[in-house]
């Protein structure tokens, strides 16, 4: 239980300087804060997931950098697609997109990201993991307890504010959708429309979501879509 609490607690501070990293390079593009990620709190939880499989999977190639790279590149890689593709069945939006940028997949990952992610990755196995487990397991059993105890509960009603959060933009998406004569995916009109909505809106945590992901784009949902045609079609 003990070794559990200390992974719990090894994933919310990479969760944090992960929210730290993505605040800092969108203080020196933008040039002003703008609290990133999905949840409210200073965590995103990307990072902690990835820090955490890299510890969990990757001990065995600590003695070959080359190889520990290479697997750390294609761990990580996994995890953003697959984030960024299930993210997207759920709530209709796409997070991030990487369809500029050269040798992209999908739009969702691309050689760009996947080559400091490999750094990065070495730094975390070769250095800084080994200074957060030493402090770490040198906590004692209940303390550590409490500590994870402490960092769980506000992590899942944050989990939880923030989903009904993107459940009413959704809404607003679906809303807006059901207005517009759409006759094939138009993903920039629809978005910009739900933008503006919500910058008039006072939900302030729908616009912090907005301001967070800049790119964010909202599909066209496609029973919508379905009907729309359907309507169409009668009526022709």
């Amino acid at each position: 239980m003990q070794q559990i609490c200390i992974y719990v607690l090894l994933f919310f501070i990479y969760s944090f300087l992960g929210w730290c990293l993505e605040v800092a390079c969108k203080l020196v593009s933008d040039k002003k804060f703008v609290n990133r990620g999905f949840l409210i709190g200073p965590y995103c939880p990307i990072y902690g997931s990835g820090a955490l499989i890299m510890t969990l999977l990757l001990n065995r190639y600590l003695d070959d950098p080359i190889t520990l790279f290479i697997m750390i590149v294609l761990c990580c890689s996994i995890l953003e697609y697959f984030t960024s593709f299930f993210l997207e069945k759920i709530y209709q939006t796409r997070w991030w997109d990487y369809s500029n940028y050269k040798f992209n997949i999908n739009g969702r990952i691309c050689l760009e990201t996947m080559i400091p992610f490999g750094i990065f990755g070495l730094i975390i196995m070769y250095k800084v993991n080994p200074f957060f487990l030493n402090i770490l397991s040198k906590i004692p059993p209940v303390p550590i307890y409490i500590i994870a105890s402490i960092l769980i509960i506000p992590f899942l009603i944050d989990n939880y504010i923030s989903s009904k959060a993107i459940l009413e933009i959704q809404t607003i998406n679906k809303n807006i959708q059901k207005k517009m004569l759409i006759k094939k995916d138009d993903t920039e009109r629809i978005t910009k429309l739900v933008r503006e909505k919500i910058e008039k809106s006072t939900k302030i945590l729908n616009r912090r979501i907005i301001h967070a992901f800049p790119h964010l784009q909202l599909l066209k949902r496609k029973n919508l879509l379905k009907r729309t045609k359907q309507k169409n079609t009668k009526r022709n």
